[in-house]
């Protein structure tokens, strides 16, 4: 399938191996922090189908906080391998739109990332192979009239939709040779368990740690409790109902992560929990 560059019209080639391996209708993600109050994740969509009208478009979220950098980048690293190959990733929480901060595409072995380079993309990146960088500097492939404020209309989706026609990465600007990163926080062994930090807060008030199903071999063959400072709030379980409503619980959730939760509640609300408390695991 061929796309049109919105301004010229002109056929846009199959250049890059991605889009021709992925399935017959190419998919974009979008994941921001525009929420759905207002015309922002809408508009970012108007633009992509008037370049790439086949696109399927998926959101992964809209509902993170304002600014929220990690939990952003969370979000999208819990999601995005599940998508098929040649998956066009993209994702703008952008504190510095309009300011020096670069604007970037990430080509793996799997997908394309496009955002603000300011370590958003960095967690989904992970370990996986990169094979190019570029700088987004190439205005043919960004909307006419730019905004200080808006790149998520202006340049991230409509190089977003670019990519999922079959545009080169090399097409958009300059390779670099690296993007900036997080800092995830580290869990560390500690005698009789594991200490970590909550590190994103879902729709249902439940925990998300950073302690992963790795880092508690061996003790979760026995009695855990988890604690909040010298507070124990609750025993680790196998799923939310191992405990009656109401009942705290920890357990391996979905993400492969230790996340404390309430049966039926907010883990969140019961015990005022924010993203960066600290949270022990211990026999």
């Amino acid at each position: 399938m061929k796309g049109r560059d919105a301004e010229s019209g002109r056929a846009l080639p199959h250049s890059n191996t991605l889009a021709r391996t992925a399935n017959l209708r190419p998919i974009i993600t979008l994941t921001t922090d525009f929420g759905l109050k207002d015309w922002f994740a809408g508009t970012m969509k108007g633009v992509i189908l008037g370049i790439n009208p086949q696109a399927a478009l998926v959101d992964i979220t809209h509902e993170i906080r304002p600014g929220e950098l990690r939990a952003g980048g969370f979000a999208l690293a819990a999601s995005c391998g599940f998508f098929p190959k040649g998956t066009v990733h993209l994702a703008v929480i952008d504190p510095g739109v309009g300011s020096q901060r670069r604007a970037i595409a990430v080509e793996t072995t799997d997908y394309f990332f496009v955002g603000p380079d300011n370590g958003l993309l960095s967690l989904a990146i992970g370990q996986r192979k990169i094979k190019a960088i570029h700088l987004l500097e190439n205005k043919e492939y960004f909307l006419q009239d730019l905004s200080r404020t808006f790149h998520g209309r202006d340049i991230f989706a409509p190089v977003a939709a670019h990519l999922s026609c079959g545009v080169g990465i090399g097409k958009l600007g300059p390779r670099v040779k690296d993007l900036m990163r997080i800092t995830w926080p580290r869990a560390r062994r500690i005698r009789n368990g594991v200490e970590g930090e909550v590190v994103y807060l879902d729709q249902f008030g439940n925990a998300i740690t950073n302690i992963d199903r790795d880092r508690i071999t061996g003790l979760a063959k026995q009695p855990l409790g988890i604690y909040f400072g010298a507070k124990c709030v609750c025993s680790f379980g196998a799923y939310y109902e191992s405990v009656a409503k109401g009942i705290p619980i920890a357990l391996i959730g979905s993400t492969g992560f230790v996340e404390i939760a309430v049966n039926g509640g907010s883990a969140a609300r019961e015990f005022g929990i924010r993203a960066g408390d600290a949270v022990r695991l211990q026999c």
